[in-house]
């Protein structure tokens, strides 16, 4: 397992005002409800796509996007809804698209893996690992080029750090100094793989500061660590000084795909899972605001009442939505024109 920060957090805690703490409070703990709500719903085969859930990983997503504008853009891959969410993206259009409807992000025709909301900067995940990387600096190019004054983001495991294109992505970004964020979200398994059985060292950053950019570890269930490393990284991306990457280590509470774990122990250390739950993003963050004064156990329940209905919303509508019609699909599809 890293080393992880434990001390306590509270260095960085007042450069951030309390009203911004109580919203990404509040966007972690309405990730968290609709993965459990997704996983609880999984088993009854009705929504035709594969799930990856994001509990346990929250405090990433919602810290980095934290520092994001709405036209800043974001790729990621298969664990994309915490990410689509923290972006500001619509509840009911990814319950949708993982119900396969019409009304859904992608038109029904994505499912879980493939997100996309230009509205917010979602550019789309995919499920190719690492496959978000060379996209996201590719948009960064575009963004320089034009003057945009845009940063992309893209999010990605510990295992895409053994894909050459995604150093080579790295290589490309370092060199045309571009305002790109690089977020590994270091959960320390690929499918059933331990780091340790893939990698020779289990820490990566250093890995990849050779190539010439700050590249720092970040303690991903430290929502604080994680906000302020971001910042610094999305500021210095934003004035032309070029990429940054950060290594979040955080924990996969739950198995690769699909709902619960059940081969859990045939697969994960003794007592790892224990330890890390011991470390819960939300949990911490919600202790320091009640013993700050910032947060009042009562408000916690309002707001858990409020997320419920949103959710319980959000299903209804997926449930009720149409699927896409027959004659419709060659729709969102590249034909290439027949020879005359």
């Amino acid at each position: 397992m890293p080393a992880l920060n434990t001390s306590p957090k509270s260095a960085a805690n007042r450069s951030i005002p309390s009203e911004a703490l109580v919203e990404m409070l509040r966007s972690m703990r309405r990730i968290r409800a609709i993965e459990e709500r997704i996983e609880s719903e999984y088993s009854k085969d009705e929504m035709k796509t594969p799930v990856h859930l994001y509990i346990g990983q929250e405090a990433v997503g919602v810290g980095v996007s934290a520092n994001l504008r709405k036209d800043d853009y974001v790729f990621t891959g298969h664990r994309s809804h915490g990410h689509y969410l923290a972006k500001g993206g619509d509840l009911k259009a990814m319950m949708a698209e993982l119900y396969c409807r019409e009304t859904g992000c992608s038109g029904g025709r994505g499912g879980s893996m493939h997100l996309i909301d230009k509205s917010v900067g979602m550019l789309g995940s995919s499920a190719i690992v690492g496959g978000s990387v060379s996209i996201a600096v590719g948009t960064a190019l575009a963004s320089q080029r034009l003057g945009q004054g845009r940063v992309a983001v893209a999010y990605f495991g510990d295992a895409a750090l053994e894909e050459g294109g995604v150093f080579e992505s790295i290589n490309a970004a370092v060199l045309w100094n571009l305002p790109v964020l690089f977020v590994c979200e270091n959960n320390l398994y690929s499918v059933h793989s331990h780091l340790e059985a893939r990698q020779t060292t289990i820490e990566l950053a250093p890995k990849v500061k050779g190539f010439g950019l700050p590249s720092v570890k970040v303690d991903g269930s430290d929502l604080f660590d994680v906000y302020e490393k971001s910042k610094a990284a999305v500021e210095r991306a934003r004035a032309g000084d070029g990429p940054s990457f950060l290594e979040c280590q955080t924990y996969r509470w739950r198995a690769h795909s699909g709902a619960g774990d059940a081969g859990a122990a045939k697969y994960r250390k003794a007592g790892e899972h224990e330890e890390w739950m011991k470390r819960c993003p939300i949990g911490d963050l919600e202790k320091k605001l009640i013993a700050d004064g910032d947060l009042a156990p009562k408000a916690i329940a309002e707001m858990d009442a409020e997320i419920s209905r949103e959710i319980d919303e959000a299903f209804a509508f997926a449930k009720q939505s149409p699927f896409p019609k027959n004659e419709d699909l060659g729709k969102h599809v590249f034909f290439e024109p027949e020879a005359k």
